[in-house]
């Protein structure tokens, strides 16, 4: 059975790609929680994390999962986002490389770019261009748009947006239009599940059609 560790397994995808691995059956997922998820299953191990403090131990699996990821209203600061999407994320990357892992996959976001004036696209492209760096056998980054699902956290401006491109989506190139969560877990794991070495990078477009 594959060792898959998953970190922001509370969010969109995160949530998804729980149920998904755990209907598999080929999979024995942990997953590092701030607190206990209300589900229990004989494949799934939860366990209480401190990213300030990581215990470098639990940090043990073959495969990466990592859907981390808030926004600056909701972390309360431009600081305060960056340690979650940046600083958070490379620690993960790096403890779990050191311990073994050899493929990682990254939910990034369409419009990451490390040379971007704004700052959510520009934290979202050092990240991408840090956990490159770890030197993992096999990287996927995923960039998905705008993504469909019951998210438990309220976030108005992406509330909006899903409002306002699903509108226009048919009028949009596909790579800008709304994605579902649940679509992109499962591209996630399909690479994941692939042969395929080196670095990898989807946008929405591309992940939409797998």
């Amino acid at each position: 059975m594959k060792k898959v560790l998953v970190i922001g397994s509370t969010g969109l995808v995160g949530n998804e790609l729980i149920q998904l691995l755990l209907a598999d059956g080929d999979y024995a997922v942990t997953a590092l929680v701030r607190k206990p998820m209300p589900i229990t299953h004989n494949q799934l191990m939860q366990v209480v994390f401190d990213f300030e403090k990581p215990d470098k131990s639990v940090v043990f699996a073959d495969e990466i999962y990592c859907c981390l990821g808030t926004t600056i209203n909701i972390a309360g600061s431009k600081p305060a986002f960056y340690k979650v999407d940046f600083e958070y994320v490379l620690s993960i990357a790096e403890i779990a490389h050191a311990n073994g892992a050899t493929k990682f996959a990254l939910v990034s976001s369409m419009g990451a770019k490390e040379d971007s004036t704004v700052f959510y696209n520009k934290t979202k492209g050092a990240i991408e261009a840090a956990v490159t760096r770890v030197g993992y056998k096999t990287l996927f980054i995923l960039r998905p748009s705008i993504l469909l699902g019951d998210r438990k956290e309220f976030r108005l401006g992406e509330k909006i947006g899903k409002v306002l491109m699903s509108a226009v989506s048919f009028a949009l190139p596909k790579k800008y239009r709304p994605i579902e969560a649940r679509q992109v877990a499962k591209v996630m794991i399909a690479c994941m599940r692939s042969d395929k070495s080196g670095v990898h990078i989807l946008e929405s477009d591309a992940i939409a059609d797998l």
